[in-house]
């Protein structure tokens, strides 16, 4: 048994598909399917129902498969302890984001790291939180960017900063009249909500205590639940009501449009941002330096948790 075949046999899980898993593999199909049938010889089983589409393992496929993958995480630690002893950040890591973070966070840090860590490439990809979590699982990323806690098992979670949540509300809405928002105030129907899906959203839920009915009674022009923050800003300029923003995001805006924020009478509502990985992590080092360059380029304030109280979504 080889580590290449390993290499071969998670592949072919991953994107049940022998001809997608050799291209992923750097390798012709008939030789990655060689090598896996020369693995099955050895183990004297059968690993892949081939008379299946797309292609799925076999119950006992499925151990090998899944110990393969303890192998295979255990395996690059050793590169990763040579590179530690050296010094060096090198290498590549694979990065998810959730698409409510990205556009904030990423401009914050990705030149610096750039710069200061020039053997450090970042495959930066956007994703969802369950997206995250499962490609995580599947070892498709190494890490993730998003919001916690998520309480997932086989998932260590590592705090990075923490943001305010906000009101945006359109000029004519009522907030405009007050400088600071009741929590009791959010129970309305006229909120623009991100769609299903983001964490923000269910964040969003648990702060207004909305009831999808509560749109029956809405003086909004049309039930919408956007994707993109940017989407719900353009909607509360142009159709009224109100949406709420983190903190990053709140940043962005231009002077005359941040004079529509409004913060909460209670104690704060934040969002805490962490960065995730597997426990059976190979990458410390690279983890390492991405966590303390997203430190050193979030503004300092988002580094403190007493601010206010986290809001929990998951």
């Amino acid at each position: 048994m080889t580590i290449t075949q390993l290499e071969y046999i998670v592949a072919v899980d991953q994107y049940q598909n022998f001809s997608i898993a050799a291209e992923k593999c750097n390798v012709t199909q008939p030789t990655l399917s060689m090598q896996i049938k020369k693995l099955e010889d050895i183990l004297d089983v059968v690993i892949f129902d081939r008379g299946k589409q797309p292609i799925i393992p076999t119950e006992i496929g499925k151990k090998i498969i899944d110990q393969g993958k303890v192998i295979l995480s255990e395996a690059k630690k050793v590169n990763d302890i040579i590179l530690q002893h050296k010094g060096e950040i090198s290498g590549e890591l694979k990065v998810g984001i959730i698409p409510t973070l990205a556009p904030y966070l990423l401009p914050l840090f990705a030149g610096s790291i750039s710069k200061k860590y020039p053997n450090l490439q970042l495959i930066v990809k956007e994703l969802q939180t369950e997206e995250i979590i499962t490609h995580l699982h599947k070892d498709l990323i190494d890490v993730g960017l998003l919001v916690t806690p998520i309480n997932e098992k086989g998932i260590t979670e590592r705090p990075l900063f923490y943001e305010e949540i906000l009101v945006y509300t359109n000029p004519e809405y009522k907030f405009e009249k007050q400088l600071e928002v009741s929590l009791s105030d959010l129970t309305s129907p006229d909120i623009w909500l991100l769609s299903a899906g983001h964490c923000f959203r269910d964040q969003m839920i648990n702060l207004c205590s909305y009831q999808s009915q509560n749109k029956m009674n809405s003086n909004l022009p049309i039930s919408y639940e956007s994707g993109s923050l940017e989407t719900l800003i353009r909607l509360v300029d142009k159709e009224g009501g109100f949406t709420l923003l983190p903190e990053l995001a709140v940043d962005e805006l231009s002077e005359d449009a941040q004079e529509h924020i409004r913060t909460f009478t209670e104690e704060r509502p934040m969002r805490e941002v962490s960065i995730v990985h597997a426990r059976n992590f190979a990458k410390a080092s690279l983890i390492d330096a991405l966590s303390k360059t997203i430190q050193e380029c979030v503004p300092k304030e988002l580094l403190t948790r007493d601010r206010g109280n986290v809001v929990e979504w998951r």
